[in-house]
Order: structure tokens, then sequence, then C-alpha cells
């Protein structure tokens, strides 16, 4: 009906006293106005909404919309139990809004003190039934939080005060600020993780979420809407992003942390708006940065594999002096985004060690579990393994057997890779029977746990501490798989090998695929002088088949070339991850020379005579460190 009028005042003529008036007075007053032409008040006035008013319009509508502020609402906020709460309503209650508020603050003092079956007391029934006989005057702000506050008390979602509370909300929802949306969002979010939703109520509030969105100009109410993306549809989150890198100036250290997790929860790695955070956070000293906020952005960034070495360096600053306070979960959890980012830092990670010898006993089988393969991930040898493996070895004394298969796979390959697998470990996983176990799933992800069985039984047959479990051990065949990518640095080395043997197919291996379960990128086997020889005839326990039946002549030496791209690296280092150290030292051990050609080094080499020479001199180098072993 509101609709129609405004669109009929503008067929009405103006009244006369307006038509009259100078340009450069004010609209007149209502009852300088004749009551005919009253109608015409609605196109005179602006609307009070208009999207493209923009930032304008959102601080005008954050402004809360004036109400008497009773002495009974200054008391109830200051009121530090339920009880007094009650108290309060019962001596001085009386409107529908003074009961909103005081239910409001009832539901926070229940949520710090406690308040078993408050709302079955006669005072909380009388604010309740006050409400449902006047909801049509409670304020905009106060039933939105009014919502939330009853499902906090155990309301019941079908009770007929709450019904009533969603039908007014869904009557004045056009009225409701951004803010207000935003916390409605939050309930919505909360109720439907119950079972529970208005489905006519989330669809008219998301389509107005969707409509105003030029309306948002708090990065707290950013923050809200993004940590209940599940609601929103993939065109607002972008716009939130957008919104998020505009406001991001004004985030608190709060702020920051909501809408880093919430990227991370939902897997969006919005790279400008990370940068954008990453920024503020070094930049602002004044921030204070929270124990639950570090560990919250170390998540986030390992989640999303966002490296940002200055915020880290920042996170592993703030931790170090605060390591004694942390929780045996914070340990395990840290450790775990900083390997997923590949990031060693040595101080921080000799401290998470540190911090399991001095409180191993708070710590549960899955988190010694992950604090190992973090460990393994970076190839970190702590100082004092001395004191931290025994008492791993403790606590995995008991309930290693029951682990689940992957995760004991798991545990046992990177105990392989920190040099410290006993041989019960190496024989439990590598029996048969419990090879069948690891056959479902994803073929990539039996690939990768087959090849991972071969690391542990190579270690059994290679390592000295494994030794004695070479009996037991199962040799598997060696993975069927789908090849490495051949990259630039691999497909290069390839060409410069082919030309260091003069493209002799007899002298030269590339890609081969080993009994051990690492692949080599070029393999030789050269004379007393460097030069290569034939190798396709000589025995060769390094492969599947064996190779030929000619024994290596005395003097020749097998030679292994491997490159290391810049993801087989920890971050901003020159030290291999875990996983490439143990294939160096296994290769070694099995009798390779092994020649390392990182991406560093063979990126700065233009030509082929030059890539050739490298390839010559790091031969003849390695030769002579072997000699001189």
């Amino acid at each position: 009906m509101t609709t129609r009028l405004c669109r009929w005042a503008r067929q009405f003529p103006r009244c006369p006293q307006i038509a009259a008036a100078p340009a450069r007075l004010q609209t007149p007053t209502l009852h300088s106005i004749e009551p005919w032409c009253s109608l015409s008040l609605s196109w005179l006035r602006p609307a009070p909404r208009h999207l493209c008013q923009g930032s304008e319009l959102a601080k005008m509508e954050e402004t809360p919309i004036p109400y008497e502020r009773t002495e009974l609402v200054g008391l109830v906020e200051k009121a530090a139990t339920p009880q007094e709460v009650l108290q309060l309503w019962a001596e001085q209650g009386r409107s529908a809004g003074d009961a909103a508020r005081c239910l409001i603050q009832l539901s926070l003092r229940v949520m710090e003190k406690g308040g078993d079956g408050i709302l079955q007391d006669p005072r909380c029934e009388n604010m309740l039934e006050t409400v449902n006989s006047q909801v049509s005057s409670v304020w905009n702000g106060s039933l939105v939080a009014l919502l939330r506050a009853l499902s906090m008390l155990g309301l019941p979602f079908d009770a007929p005060l709450l019904r009533s509370l969603q039908n007014e909300v869904l009557w004045r929802i056009r009225r409701l600020t951004y803010r207000h949306l935003a916390y409605l969002v939050d309930w919505v979010a909360f109720q439907r993780s119950r079972g529970q939703e208005n489905e006519a109520l989330t669809k008219t509030l998301l389509k107005q979420l969707e409509l105003r969105w030029t309306e948002l100009c708090d990065p707290r109410t950013i923050s809200i809407l993004m940590s209940r993306a599940s609601l929103l549809s993939p065109s607002l989150m972008d716009k939130l992003e957008d919104k998020a890198l505009e406001l991001s100036e004004n985030f608190s250290a709060e702020d920051i942390r909501r809408v880093a997790f919430a990227l991370a929860s939902q897997n969006r790695r919005a790279v400008s708006l990370l940068r954008a955070l990453s920024y503020h956070l070094n930049q602002k000293p004044s921030l204070e940065l929270k124990t639950p906020l570090l560990l919250d952005i170390a998540y986030a960034y390992g989640k999303l594999n966002f490296h940002q070495t200055q915020v880290l360096q920042r996170i592993a600053a703030e931790l170090l002096p605060r390591l004694s306070e942390l929780s045996s979960l914070d340990v395990t959890r840290c450790a775990k985004s900083l390997a997923f980012l590949k990031w060693l830092h040595l101080p921080l990670f000799e401290g998470f060690a540190q911090h399991y010898t001095s409180n191993s006993e708070k710590y549960s089988t899955l988190q010694v579990c992950n604090l190992l393969m973090s460990f393994a991930k970076l190839n970190f040898q702590l100082s004092k393994g001395e004191e931290f493996y025994p008492k791993v070895h403790t606590a995995l004394e008991n309930s290693f057997q029951n682990l689940e298969p992957f995760l004991k796979t798991d545990v046992v390959w990177s105990l392989c890779v920190l040099n410290q697998a006993k041989p019960d470990y190496i024989t439990s996983v590598t029996k048969p029977a419990f090879q069948k176990k690891l056959s479902g799933g994803s073929v990539g992800r039996t690939e990768n746990y087959q090849q991972k069985l071969l690391h542990i039984s190579a270690y059994a047959q290679l390592e000295p501490l494994g030794a004695t479990a070479v009996s037991s051990a199962v040799l598997l065949p060696a993975s069927q798989g789908k090849v490495d990518s051949n990259t630039p640095l691999r497909s290069g080395l390839h060409t410069a090998l082919q030309s260091l043997t003069n493209a002799r197919t007899q002298a030269l291996r590339t890609t081969v695929k080993t009994v051990y379960g690492w692949t080599i990128d070029g393999e030789l086997v050269v004379d007393s002088e460097n030069k290569p020889i034939d190798l396709e005839n000589l025995k060769a326990p390094h492969l599947p088949g064996g190779g030929g039946t000619v024994v290596l002549p005395a003097g020749a030496r097998r030679i292994a070339f491997v490159a290391w791209e810049f993801p087989n690296f920890c971050l901003r280092s020159k030290d291999l991850l875990g996983r490439f150290a143990m294939q160096k030292r296994h290769l070694q051990l099995a009798g390779f020379i092994v020649v390392e050609v990182p991406y560093f080094e063979w990126l700065e080499l233009k030509s082929d005579r030059q890539k050739v020479a490298y390839l010559k001199d790091k031969l003849g180098k390695a030769v002579a460190e072997d000699m001189a072993k």
C-alpha cells in the first residue's frame, strides 16, 4: 500500500505554498501544508534507503535508532548474577523493551555464572510473556539480539515466543541495518547446525544481504559474515572479500583472525586479501597478538599454503617466550601448521621438543604422532634427541598396535626419516597382511603409501638401526604408478647428461625407479678416470630385475644424478625436506655417489655448454669427496 501511495503522490500537483516558495527555502513543515497535499511528502523527501548512496547510507543506518534508556537497563547491565537480573525486573520491569534487554543480559550472566532451570523461574516467565504480548514495540537491535539470547537460554525452537520474534523480524527485515543482518545470519547458522531452520526467514535474509551489500562499512560485520560462508553465495563471498580488502586498514587483531580463519575453513586462497592482512599484522605494532590469534594465523597460512616470512618470524618471536603457557594441543597444532608451510624455525622447534619432554604425560598418542610427522617433514634433527625419543617410544609402546593403518605407516615412515625407527615398528608394517589394509581409498593415495612402505623396507636393509628387521621385511615390487612429471629442470638435466655421454644410450639411464622407492633422475657408471662406461650388462641390485650379470669393474663407481626442485627445500632455505634427505641418505648407503643438481644453481646456467661443464665439475667433486672418505 505504501509503495502505491508513493507512486500516486507523483501524480498529485504540488501544494501552492510549496510551488511558490523560493528554491533556497527548506521543505516546509507538515503543519504549513494543506492536508490534501500531504501525500506528496513521500516525493519531496528522500526515500529512507537508496543503495546507490554507498557508504553514506551505511553510516546513516549504523546510527542506532534513539530509544529511551531506562534506569532499569543501566542497573541490569551492572548486575553480576542471573538472580540480580531477575530481581531487578521483578522490582522495576514494565515494558517489552526493558524485558528484552533484561533477557539479553540474563543470557550473558547464565553463560558466565551458570543457571539451570532459569526459564522456569516465575520472573523469567513474566519477562517472556511481556515480550510476547508487546513484541512490536521491541527495538530492532534488541529484537535480533533477543533471538540469540533465548536460544542460549535453551528456549525450544518451536516455542510461541521464538516463532513470534521470527515473524516480527521477517516483517521488519528491510528496516534492519546491515550489521543486524549479519548478527541474524550468525543466529540462523547456529540454528541450522542444530537442525532447526526457518526457511522463509533464511531465504529473505540471504536475499537482503545480496541486494544491500554496498552498505557494508564495518570490519566486524564483514568478519562475522565471512565466518558464516556456508550460507552465502559465491558471488556474495567475492564481494565480501573485496570489501574486506578495502577496509583491511581498519581491522582489529580479532577481525584479522576471524577473516583469516574464515578463508582457511572455506579453502579460499584470496592472495590479495591475505597479503593485506599480513601487511597490517607487520606494520601495526599496537595490535595485541594474543596466543589464539597467532595459532589461528599460522593454521590459516598453512591450510592455504600462503607464505609470508615476516609474519611467520613475528609469530615465532611472539610464541617463544610463551611456550610454557601453551597446551599440548597448541604445540602440535602450531608445529603441524609450520610443517605444511615448510618453514623450520630452529629455536621454536627446539622449544616444541622441550615442551614435550617436560610435559609428555599431557600429550595424547595422536598429538605425539602429529609432532613426529611435523619434525620428519622438515627433517628437524633436534639437539637433545636422547631425552626426547625415549619418551616418544614409551608413549607409543602401548598404543602403537592400535593405530589406524594409514597413521601407523606415517608414524613409522617419519621415524625412518628421523633415523629413530625400531625393528619392531618396521616389522609391524611390512607384513603382507598389513599391506592389504592400505589398499583402500583412491589410486593416488594407495600408490603413495606403497611407496612409503618401500622406503621403510629400504630403511630396514640399508640403515644400521633397521638391520635386525631385514629378515622380516617384505620387499615390495617397485611402484607401477605414474612417472614423476618431467619438469624443465629434469628435462634439461637429461639433455645435458646425453651430451656428457656423447648420446651413448648404453651408458645412461634416466628416470630410474629403484626397489627402494626412490627415483634417480640420471644414472651413470664411471671408471677410474671419471669416464662413463656401458652399464646395460652390469649387475644392478637397485633395479627390480637386478640388471645384468657382469660384476662392477674394479675402480668403477655408480653415480646418481638427482634434481632438487624448489618444493624439495624448506622455505627460504637450502636445507632439504625430510623425504628428500632420506632419499639422499638411502642412495648413498646403496652404493651410489649422489650428485645433487639444485634448481638455484641450474637456473644460473644459460647455455648447453655451461650445463655440461657444470655436470662434469659436480661429478669430479663428488668422486673426490668419496675418495677422501
